[in-house]
């Protein structure tokens, strides 16, 4: 599932561009950063995206907890063993080891097994799945596209009036599943082990939201749906959702880990959304890598060969090597505004409002930026010309 805008681009130089330029660049994510919004996992999710070059600004919009007491899980479990459901459905990998973990510590870990070793298990996707193999089972059915649809679909399609079914809870409850599979004749034994609630204290994560309105970061991800809607809903608590989904349908892409992650988004269809075809984190993390790779930018600008990755820019230094820029915010954003159309005058109001968002009017920050990035290029900097009168613009090709 993709949902991308094309933005213009400079034209790349005809002639070929050192290939020292791009080894200069360590990884295909240095220059970029990239928003976290996880609580579980997010150590291990910011280890992949920093070994391959990327900045990480870890802002957690979700809180996992085990079940409130010992004796929900406990009365859950039993009544799997007494019962003996013909079906259960596990609904995500982190439920599947809790469930397994809670059930070895009050001594029913065994029978638990033996209960699901006899049932037909229904997995919602390639976490739950994955988690089963690995504790020994064997699945009988994964959901094709990871949504409970797709369960509501399977089990009214083979008929289950009269089935005892058991369903592991993901951290949202998944009462509307339980509830739909009722509907179809069955009974459910509903099986709580964890929930999701806000983080208690959301400075982290209004600090990333603030970030992605401001267009400091390149993309945002996501690994529960119940992410997606606390993200949208501190947003609104803030008074800056109109612009965080604004940013988030412009410039600031978001990646979410499966479907069900990404209907969070539903409500908001012009959000610039991507998925991996294998719902994992690793893939998910791979797709990033992949996609802002192919955004470095060849050019020549002022008939100095340069390479433009995100925030950083390498210069062609002649006898002397490469040049290495670190650009802030606003130097990237006033570069990339002038490199949307080469060769075309931007006047001083008009890059405020692009650069600036119309947060301000006070055209000598243009003229202050436009200096600083002169002294970031070095040797290209002439190719960011002053137009007396009009404005700006950059000579590349």
């Amino acid at each position: 599932m993709t949902n991308e805008s094309k933005r213009p681009t400079p034209e790349t130089t005809s002639k070929p561009v050192p290939p020292t330029l791009a080894r200069v660049i360590k990884g295909p994510l240095a220059g970029y950063t990239i928003g976290v919004t996880a609580d579980r996992r997010a150590d291990e999710q910011m280890k992949l995206l920093i070994g391959r070059g990327a900045e990480c600004v870890h802002g957690p919009v979700i809180k996992t907890h085990p079940v409130g007491s010992e004796d929900e899980i406990r009365s859950a479990t039993e009544a799997v063993i007494a019962q003996r459901p013909t079906i259960a459905v596990l609904t995500t990998g982190l439920g599947v080891r809790g469930w397994l973990e809670a059930a070895d510590a009050i001594q029913l870990g065994d029978e638990l097994r033996e209960a699901l070793g006899q049932a037909d298990l229904l997995a919602r996707g390639p976490k739950a799945t994955g988690a089963l193999v690995t504790a020994g089972f064997d699945v009988t059915w994964t959901a094709p596209r990871a949504r409970y649809d797709d369960i509501v679909e399977r089990l009214a399609a083979q008929g289950v009036p009269g089935v005892l079914i058991a369903v592991q809870l993901d951290g949202a409850g998944a009462e509307d599943l339980c509830d739909r599979i009722e509907a179809l004749g069955a009974s459910v034994i509903r099986v709580p082990v964890y929930r999701w609630s806000l983080p208690e204290d959301t400075t982290a994560a209004e600090r990333l939201i603030r970030a992605v309105v401001e267009r400091r970061v390149d993309a945002v991800t996501f690994t529960a749906k119940p992410a997606v809607e606390n993200f949208l809903e501190v947003a609104g608590f803030m008074g800056v959702l109109d612009a965080a989904v604004d940013a988030l349908s412009t410039d600031v892409d978001s990646f979410c880990v499966g479907p069900v992650c990404a209907a969070g988004f539903d409500e908001h269809p012009t959000v610039r959304m991507s998925v991996p075809e294998r719902h994992r984190l690793g893939a998910m993390v791979q797709q990033i890598a992949t996609r802002f790779a192919a955004r470095g930018e060849d050019l020549e600008l002022g008939g100095t060969r340069v390479r433009v990755q995100g925030r950083l820019v390498v210069i062609d230094g002649g006898p002397d090597g490469q040049v290495v820029a670190h650009l802030s915010d606003r130097e990237r954003a006033l570069l990339a505004a002038l490199m949307e159309r080469p060769g075309v005058v931007h006047s001083k109001r008009e890059l405020l409002r692009q650069v600036w968002l119309g947060a301000e009017s006070d055209e000598h920050l243009v003229e202050v930026t436009v200096a600083r990035l002169r002294q970031r290029l070095g040797p290209a900097s002439v190719g960011v010309e002053t137009v007396v009168r009009r404005g700006y613009r950059v000579s590349a090709s």
